[in-house]
């Protein structure tokens, strides 16, 4: 099943429900920047987030910012996810492995860690950014956004995130974002009869794997709640704003001093992009350029 992102309503417009896949671009992180198994799972979960929270922005410039940083030994998580489908992340400690859980899955709990914050900044791309923080309730990534949907957003939620990934690579990543919304948030019974559903739901990524699509595991959800499937899913892939200009203008801002500095020395510059491990070369030349520019502004 190809990267993808599917929106749909039900219960006459009472819940929101929203599944992505994203396999092939937590495959394409995984290969960027050489993720463990475990911190392929941090990130993919994180990535898919991610997309889901960006998915209810209006604008097409609209991007959501997740930075999760527990006491675990990942360190800190951070995703850049549009709502054109497009998203980038990166692992502080990507090379970090620990043996599985109690119940034989990938320990994404303890690689994160329990105590800790989540940070959220949605940007519409005018005006000041939103920004929120909540505290980690559990180092589960789904747990974790749909605290902070409830809390800062005042959203009930259900987040169900997962990846599956072994020494083939990726073979399976997603999740599904359900949302109570405000004409049915006092209405008990449906919330508790989502809750029950949620709850019997087996791992997203087992669902996947047995050849189940996003369609299929919604109408097992919500298909007797009036579930209508919008048209047209959106492609989701992975992709990084970075640019061998943007990285000639970062250097242009350590100054004269350091730019000759970086000649005189290594002979140019190199500058890795942390989202997505892409390695920029400037030469000599590139880098006396930048100077000449900077003599010229001076004048």
């Amino acid at each position: 099943m190809s990267d993808r992102l599917i929106r749909a309503i039900a219960a006459d417009g009472g819940i929101r429900a929203v599944g992505t896949v994203t396999t092939t671009l937590t495959e394409e992180a995984r290969v960027r920047h050489k993720l463990s198994y475990v911190a392929t799972a941090a990130l993919g979960q994180a990535m898919s987030s991610g997309l889901l929270l960006a998915s209810n922005m209006k604008q097409q410039q609209s991007r959501v910012t997740i930075r999760i940083k527990g006491e675990g030994p990942l360190g800190g998580i951070f995703v850049d996810a549009g709502v054109d489908g497009t998203v980038r992340g990166y692992v502080e400690h990507p090379k970090v492995e620990l043996p599985p859980n109690s119940q034989g899955d990938l320990d994404v709990k303890s690689a994160v860690g329990r105590y800790g914050y989540l940070h959220v900044m949605r940007d519409v791309g005018y005006g000041q950014p939103y920004y929120s923080t909540v505290e980690l309730i559990s180092g589960e990534v789904g747990s974790d956004v749909a605290n902070y949907l409830a809390t800062s957003e005042q959203t009930p939620s259900a987040l169900l995130v997962g990846v599956f990934v072994d020494s083939e690579g990726v073979n399976a990543s997603g999740g599904i974002l359900l949302q109570i919304l405000p004409k049915a948030v006092r209405d008990e019974a449906l919330i508790e009869l989502l809750e029950s559903r949620v709850n019997k739901l087996s791992g997203f990524t087992r669902l996947l794997l047995s050849g189940k699509s996003l369609s299929e595991i919604l109408e097992e959800l919500l298909g007797d709640l009036g579930l209508i499937i919008f048209p047209q899913p959106k492609r989701v892939r992975f992709n990084c704003r970075c640019s061998f200009q943007r990285v000639l203008g970062a250097l242009k801002l350590l100054g004269e001093a350091e730019l000759q500095d970086m000649i005189e020395k290594d002979s140019g510059a190199e500058a890795t992009c942390e989202f997505c491990g892409e390695v920029y070369q400037a030469s000599s030349e590139e880098l006396e350029g930048l100077i000449e520019d900077l003599r010229s502004q001076s004048v």
